[in-house]
Formats: structure tokens, sequence, C-alpha cells
């Protein structure tokens, strides 16, 4: 007898006599509900409207077989494969597809409500308008599938990867993903609202009108992520990476962005009253015709320091960061980039400073260094820490606390004191003035950095404010002049050896100040 011309009595009896092997069988509508047929081979059969409620199926050979319509709930289909299956509206309640490959199988309306899908290969399969319901697919592979409508609610995809999946109008509402692939997926107009997207990677995600409100996003990386027209009121997006995102007339209402980067966003038309933004850079983004009349800056989000918008958002947001630039007229070799780091990172851990590595940019006679920093009331301690491996370490010092105590004196006390922003600037300064005074090198590092002529050489350093104001703290006699000295020596004894007594004009320095972010 042939396998596509037997019942389901027969494939039974012939099953328990131990043959396995009944590819192409046609059991359309058969009742093979609690049987046990593991380890078989059924591909390429027709088992279309049959019940194989609770059946045994696990390690079954189900490849480019025909399921549709068919009962499967409850059953056992563990490492199963299904690779182009077709179970277009089928009863998958309940089963058990851990470890199962369902590579490119046809799953259209499928039911498949509290199933298990850990570790399940799905990638490329077609999920769209499925009941996914409180399923579980943990580890599961989702790359390029189609999800698109189906009901993801309550579904825990913890480390899922559904990387270009799409998931277009999905509803994933209160789903668990923390620590999935969501990188370039589509999810237009889905429901993630109270979602865990903890740590997940959504970067290059199309995000378009859909609803994120009161999602758990902190820690996720969102760059390059469209958000345009999006709900996110009151998302957690507390350490988000936002570089570079669209979020074009996003409502951002009572969002936590405590600590997040959005460097290079589009917030143009964005609504941002109650949004907490503390440890926010508050330069680099776009923020046309933004809807906001408060936000909180508190460091938990309590409410406990309020800013509130005056109708022109240019006091709070800024189009660059405040910059230390440091420009020594010198070639950077590796001797000096390996000396250079290790200074730095003994610097910030000695004396706990958060500072970023500096922009390197090497040209054919001179080299600059750039460090871009979230406060303007960091750049006076900066510019001494990125001077310090240079011999013009001493002169820079001397130069930032003679300035650092001309905006503590009683002058600018009493032309400023009375003004909100001033009395933060002045504690911010007298912290300055004790770090400058401490910072020391080892015996052992001034003696590496002393053999090196890169850190002999002459330096300019100038600092340049979040309203984009610049002022040069320091230049050396010799900077620009370095070949010219080599050439003809008269040039070193005729040129000025100090310039520590030409201070920036007081008028300059007021300027300067005045230009500093006032939000922080």
């Amino acid at each position: 007898m042939k396998a596509e011309g037997m019942k389901a009595e027969d494939v039974l009896k012939r099953y328990v006599a131990g043959e396995r092997t009944f590819a192409g069988i046609n059991l359309n509508e058969a009742n093979l509900s609690g049987a046990d047929l593991s380890r078989s081979d059924l591909s390429g059969g027709n088992l279309s409207v049959a019940n194989l409620s609770g059946a045994n199926l696990s390690e079954t050979n189900l490849s480019r077989a025909k399921l549709n319509v068919a009962k499967l709930s409850g059953a056992n289909l563990a490492k199963a494969n299904l690779s182009e299956a077709i179970l277009n509206v089928a009863n998958l309640t309940l089963a058990d597809l851990t470890g199962a490959d369902l590579s490119q199988a046809s799953l259209v309306r499928a039911e498949l409500s509290r199933a298990d899908l850990s570790n399940a290969n799905l990638s490329r399969a077609n999920l769209s308008g499925a009941d996914l319901k409180d399923a579980k697919l943990r580890n599961a592979n989702l790359t390029n599938a189609n999800l698109s409508r189906a009901d993801l609610k309550w579904t825990v995809l913890t480390g899922a990867n559904l990387a270009e999946a799409n998931l277009h109008g999905t509803d994933m509402s209160s789903a668990d993903c923390s620590g999935a692939d969501l990188s370039n997926t589509e999810l237009r107009q889905s429901n993630l609202s109270r979602t865990n997207l903890r740590g997940v990677n959504l970067s290059g995600t199309n995000l378009r009108w859909a609803d994120l409100s009161g999602a758990d996003l902190s820690g996720a990386d969102l760059s390059g992520a469209k958000l345009s027209g999006a709900n996110m009121t009151g998302a957690n997006l507390s350490n988000a990476n936002l570089i570079g995102t669209t979020l074009v007339h996003v409502d951002l209402t009572r969002a936590n962005l405590i600590s997040a980067d959005w460097a290079g966003a589009d917030l143009s038309g964005a609504t941002l009253t109650g949004a907490k933004l503390y440890d926010v850079p508050h330069f680099g983004v776009k923020t046309d015709g933004i809807i906001c009349e408060w936000v909180d800056l508190s460091p938990i989000g309590d409410q406990s320091k309020i800013y509130r918008f005056s109708g022109d958002e240019t006091g709070f947001f800024h189009a660059a960061p405040p910059t230390v630039r440091l420009m020594i007229d010198d070639i950077f070799d590796q001797d000096a980039h390996y000396a250079l780091a290790v200074t730095y990172r003994q610097m910030a851990q000695h004396y706990h400073l958060a500072f970023s590595p500096p922009n390197i940019q090497v040209g054919r006679r001179r080299t600059t260094l750039t460090f871009e920093l979230n406060r303007d009331d960091q750049l006076f301690a900066i510019c001494c820490v990125a001077l310090f491996p240079f011999k013009d370490a001493i002169e820079v010092q001397q130069r930032t606390i003679a300035l650092v105590k001309l905006l503590l004196s009683a002058e600018i006390e009493i032309r400023f004191g009375v003004l909100e922003w001033f009395q933060p600037l002045k504690a911010a300064l007298t912290q300055t003035l004790t770090q400058v005074n401490e910072f020391k090198l080892s015996e052992a590092s001034l003696q590496t950095l002393s053999k090196i002529s890169f850190f002999h050489a002459p330096t300019k350093t100038m600092l340049i404010n979040s309203s984009n104001h610049s002022l040069t703290l320091h230049c050396h006699p010799l900077f620009g002049k370095r070949m010219m000295a080599k050439l003809d020596p008269t040039v070193i004894a005729i040129a000025p050896q100090s310039s520590s007594n030409h201070l920036p004009p007081l008028t300059e320095l007021v300027n300067f100040i005045q230009g500093f972010h006032r939000a922080e």
C-alpha cells in the first residue's frame, strides 16, 4: 500500500510496527489526536484540516507538508522540521515548538497563542495576521519574517532575533523584548505600548506612527531610527542611544530621557512638555517648532528642578557642544599616541574625571585634539587635563587659575551675583580651582613624557562655549613659528617668553561666560 493512499489507522499500525517513512502521505481531515508519530517522515504530506491535537510529533519531518486549518493544539512539535510547511489558519494553541525549524513556513492567521517557540527557527516565515498572544519566542530566529498585523500581546521575545523583520501594524503591547535584536525592522504603526524594550537594538528601525507610550526603552539603541509621529508619552528612554534619530512630531510628554544621548537627532515639531532631561546634551539637536512648556532637570526626575520655556527654546538648546581645542605644532607619532592615551587614562581614574577621549586630527605638521564636553562649566578644568602631558601645562594652569579667580572676584560678584545662573557657576568654578591645584603626574609619567619631543612642541588652546563663542586661553609665542625657529635661532631670542600677563580683556571673558548654557 502506497503511503499516499493510507488511512490514519493504517499509518498508526505501521508506525507501531516500526515504519517511520510516510513522505507524501495524504491524511487530509484525518483524526490523529493524541497519536505518537515522533521522528517519522511526513515531508510533503497533506494533513490539511487533520486533527493532531495533543499528538507527539517531536523531531518529525514535516517539511513542505500541507497543514492548512489543521488542529495541533497542545501538540508536541519540539525540534520538528516544518521548513516551508503550509500551516495557514492552523490551530497551534499551547503547542510545543521548541527548537523547531519553521524557516520559510507559511503560518498566515495561524493560532499560536501560548505556544512555546523558544529557540525555533522562523527566518523568512510568513506569520502575517497570526495570533501569538502570550507565546514564548525566547532566542527565536525571526530574521526577515513577516509578522505584519500579527497579535504579539504579552509575548516573550527575550533574546530573539527580529532583524529586518516586517512588523507593520503588529500589536506587541506589554510584550517582553529585552535583549532582542530589532535592528532595521519595519514597525510602522505598530503598538508597543508598555512593551519591555530594555537594551534592545532598534538601530535603523522604522517606527513611524508607532505607539510606544509607557514603553521601557532604557539603554536601547535607537540610533538612526525613524520615529516621526510616534507616541512616546511616558516612555522610559533613560541611557538610550538616540544619535541621529528622527523624532519629528514625536510626542515625548513626560518621557524619561535621563542620560540619553540624542546628538544629531531631529526633534522638529516634537512635544517635550514634562520630559525628564537631566544629563542630556542640549546641543546638536534640531528643535525647530518644538512644543514645550517645561522640562524636568532633576537628577531622579522628581520635578525638584524645573526649567520653564518662555516661547524661545534657544535659551535651552544649543547648536554645538562646549569644546576644548588643543593644537600642537608637531607631528603625532606612535610613541606620542601611546603616552598620551596612558596619561589621560591615569588622570581620569585618579581624579575621577568624566571626560571622553579626544577626537584627534593629524596633519602633516600639526596635530589637533578636540574634547567635546556636556557642560560649559567643565571647560576650564578639562583644558588643564588636556594640557597636562605637555610642557606648556604650567603656563596654561597659571592662566586658568588667574581667569577663574577673576571670575570669582568681587567685581564679577557685584555684577552677576543676583542672577540665578551665577551661583551654580561660581560653585563649579570654585571646584575647578581645587581640581587644578590637585592635578599632578607621577615622576615615572613625567620622565616618559620628557623623552618624547611631541610634548615639548608649542601649543595653542581654545575654549568654545555652547553658544559657539571662542576664547583663546593660551598660545605659545613660537606656535606656528617652530620651523622658522629651527632655521633661525634668533627667532627664539626675540620672541616673548611668556603670555601670562596678557589675559583676555574682562569684557571678552564676561561675554564668554554669558554664553554658557543656563539650564543645566
